[in-house]
Parts: structure tokens; sequence; C-alpha cells
């Protein structure tokens, strides 16, 4: 599951197709994420998972399926402090995805209410 810069047609999508990930659909976190916008090179946000007490709300991402193989040696190449972890769906499936440790959205803009980082950037004129 990606929510960011991995998205299609995003500077770092190259990365999953390289990994012989293949798009399956656009789907959404269930409603308890945050999603934050880092301060990183590109531009990446950070989601995390606030539980139900967090006012959590639903994050646009894309479902990718990517081969052992592949994950193995993308996974091996995910900067700090993003993770991946498992990542849960409307229909209370999980995945595994992109998250961030907590530390890093302590002074990060929290951009939840766009319900997505396409959504957010086109509404900055990014």
């Amino acid at each position: 599951f990606e929510v960011g810069a991995h998205l299609s047609g995003q500077p770092l999508n190259h990365q999953l197709v390289e990994a012989g990930a293949t798009l399956l659909r656009p789907v959404s976190t269930s409603a308890d994420y945050r999603l934050f916008a880092l301060e990183t090179v590109p531009p990446k946000p950070g989601l995390v998972r606030v539980g139900a007490a967090g006012n959590g709300v639903p994050i646009e991402g894309e479902l990718w399926r990517v081969p052992a193989a592949g994950f193995g040696t993308f996974v091996g190449g995910v900067p700090a402090p993003m993770v991946i972890g498992k990542v849960t769906l409307p229909d209370g499936s999980s995945v595994s995805g992109f998250l961030v440790e907590p530390f890093a959205v302590e002074k990060a803009a929290d951009i939840s209410a766009h319900g997505g980082w396409r959504r957010y950037r086109s509404e900055q004129g990014l």
C-alpha cells in the first residue's frame, strides 16, 4: 500500500516498477490514520495509525502487488524514518505498506483533511 512519492506518476514510482510491482487498484485506509507532510527530498507524506481515539480519517492510496524478490530489494532501500508495516483497509484486511516512525511527524504539518497526498499537492499548486 502506497500513499505518497511512490504513487503512480509520482517521482519515486519507478522504484516500485523496477521491483516488478503492478498496480492493483486505488484504495484507502480504514478511518484510523493521519497523514503528515514531511520535510524530505523529494517531498513525501508520513502515514501514522492513530486508532479510533486519535481522530483518524481514511487516506487515499494505491494497492500494488510486488513479487517476493522485488519486495525484499525494495524494502532494503526504504530510508528512515519511513517503515514498512501493516496498513488496515476499509474492509478490515491488512496489507504491507508505507508508514512513518512517529517521531518524524512531531513538527510536520497534518494534511489529513485533504484525504490524500495527490489532493494535498494539487490544492497546494504543486
